[in-house]
C-alpha cells in the first residue's frame, strides 16, 4: 500500500505526463482533517481536463490499487475533483484555477517537491 506522499507524487506524474500545466502538490494534513495532500493542476481545455483526471485514475489504479472515492465536475469540465481520501486531485480550467484560488486558500500549505515527477518545462 502505497504512502499518501507516494499517491500524490504518482497523481502529479500522471498530470504532467499529459501535459498539464502548474502542476502544484500541498501538504495539508496539518491544516484540515480533508486530506494530506491537494495536487492541483491547469488544463488547457474541457477535453484535455477529462484526459487528465481519467490518465490519474488509470495510473493509480493500474500501479496503487487505487479508485477515487468520489469524483466531482466530470461533466462540467471546469473544474474535476478526485477524491482519494488521503489526497485530493483538483484540476481546473485556467479561468476555475484562478477563480477558486486553491494556492491562496491553503497559503498555509507546504508545497511537496515535484522535481523527481515533473517533465523538463513544466
Amino acid at each position: 500500500m502505497k504512502t499518501a506522499k507516494e499517491l500524490a507524487l504518482l497523481a502529479a506524474k500522471a498530470l504532467s505526463d499529459k501535459k498539464a500545466k502548474n502542476v502544484q502538490a500541498l501538504e495539508i494534513g496539518d491544516l484540515t482533517t480533508l486530506a494530506d495532500y491537494f495536487v492541483i493542476a491547469t488544463g488547457s481545455s474541457n477535453t484535455q481536463i477529462n484526459a487528465l483526471v481519467d490518465n490519474v485514475e488509470r495510473v493509480l489504479s493500474v500501479e496503487a490499487e487505487e479508485s477515487p472515492l468520489h469524483r466531482e465536475g466530470y461533466r462540467g469540465g471546469t473544474w474535476v475533483l478526485l477524491d482519494y481520501g488521503c489526497i485530493a486531485v483538483h484540476v481546473f480550467s485556467d479561468e476555475a484555477r484562478e477563480f477558486y484560488g486553491m494556492e491562496r486558500l491553503w497559503n498555509g500549505a507546504k508545497p511537496l517537491d515535484l522535481s523527481s515527477v515533473l517533465i523538463e518545462g513544466e
